[in-house]
């Protein structure tokens, strides 16, 4: 009783926010609010992730870690690209049946993005120390914490712009492990020195 009058109080507080529910097999609609979250919240990771990326290269000791830069960064700074254009597309054409395509393999959607938050943690498989598995493991954490809002279009206000910050969180978690396990940030004063 009390959770259900908690949800009605909060529909009405923000009803300005979300449009109405939609039958199970129709994708939600997002607000123009709901819109302009999804679109900001992966677009202020851009810079960020580039930036991220050339530091990883300017660590590189040598020519894999080198290559491993260009395609680490070229896939973190891809995820928020994508997803900044893909959704700043959706606002401005909503009436392009392309972008519907999705919903139609939601499930397959859901296992890929669970793939992507505990992909990382495979490399425990060939690891012969454990430093940054706890960065991993929070990491793939924040991804599939994050997927309850992912689920949850058309329930909760903003809930897709909130699961973008549990991906960000997660990226970030993980850019972290690799930054402080991987590239050693004391080599930058190294190679300066040479």
């Amino acid at each position: 009783m009390f959770v259900s009058r908690l949800l009605d109080f909060q529909k009405t507080r923000y009803a300005r926010f979300m449009n109405h529910r939609v039958p199970s097999n129709c994708r939600y609609q997002p607000t123009e609010y709901e819109h302009a979250a999804n679109c900001a919240t992966h677009a202020f990771w851009i810079l960020p992730s580039i930036l991220g990326s050339s530091v990883l290269y300017i660590l590189s000791d040598d020519q894999w870690e080198t290559i491993s830069a260009w395609i680490y960064g070229f896939g973190l700074s891809s995820l928020f690209i994508v997803s900044t254009v893909f959704h700043t597309i959706s606002w401005k054409k909503r009436h392009l049946s392309s972008f519907s395509v999705g919903h139609r393999y939601k499930l397959v959607e859901l296992v890929c993005y669970v793939i992507m938050g505990f992909f990382p943690a495979l490399v425990i498989l060939s690891m012969p120390n454990r430093d940054g598995l706890p960065e991993l493991v929070a990491g793939g954490l924040s991804y599939c914490l994050g997927m309850v809002f992912f689920k949850s279009d058309g329930r909760i206000p903003f809930a897709h712009a909130i699961w973008h910050l549990f991906v960000a969180i997660g990226a970030g978690i993980h850019y972290y492990a690799i930054w402080r396990y991987l590239y050693r940030p004391g080599t930058l004063e190294a190679k300066t020195s040479r």
